[in-house]
């Protein structure tokens, strides 16, 4: 890794074509046998070196013909519009693993895995997320549009909450698990509904998530 340090501090929500749960968290592989996933988070707080971060949401798209460890994705990144120069060339290297330790982050390993990288854009990003709550939302209009609720029990419609505890991952400690829908008409086309739907915070630095 190079020299730069840096850290962000903020909320995310994502959502990927998996069953609740995704399987991935557990080291065990993809539902329908590829995976294709869709997050966005905002930096309410960051610092790339000397510029700061703060307030800038990002999102990611991402598809892989397999399991994401056999590589061969494509991925794009989407920062918002409002970025400076100096922002979006920071936050483009910490989302391609740049200046980061190896293994260190899930954009290290999502970069790595995805040798087909299509041009940044620079739209303008709706975000909402209330991460205990289990809801949230992004849209990119004309690229994608992500919703997040609760899981909702199948009998009685009641919610239903669950987290998923990672002491040594490398995205998040806990994340509260709900359902999302996706429909990205850009360059990378995704269309799941109901599927995993994952609400977190996140403190990540260039050697991984901050405890």
């Amino acid at each position: 890794m190079a020299g730069s340090k840096w850290y962000v501090k903020g909320k995310s929500f994502g959502n990927c074509n998996c069953d609740y749960g995704c399987p991935c968290q557990f080291n065990a592989l993809p539902t329908n046998g590829d995976c294709q996933a869709a997050e966005c988070f905002v930096i309410e707080e960051g610092r790339f070196d000397n510029v700061k971060l703060d307030g800038v949401p990002a999102v990611g798209l991402y598809k892989w013909p397999g399991p994401v460890h056999e590589g061969n994705g494509t991925m794009q990144i989407v920062i918002d519009e409002s970025a400076s120069a100096e922002q979006r060339a920071a936050i483009e290297k910490i989302m391609t693993g740049q200046d980061t330790k190896e293994m260190g982050t899930m954009w290290w390993v999502y970069s790595a895995m995805c040798p087909n990288k299509l041009p940044t854009l620079y739209r303008a990003i709706e975000f909402d997320v209330d991460v205990d709550g289990r809801r949230g939302r992004f849209k990119v209009p004309g690229v994608v549009e992500t919703h997040g609720e609760p899981i909702r029990n199948p009998v009685t419609g009641n919610e239903h909450r669950v987290r998923i505890d990672l002491p040594n991952g490398f995205e998040y400690r806990v994340a509260e698990i709900g359902s999302g829908t996706t429909k990205a008409t850009g360059d990378i086309k995704l269309d799941h509904a109901k599927s995993y739907g994952q609400f977190a915070r996140m403190h990540i630095n260039q050697d991984g998530v901050v405890n």
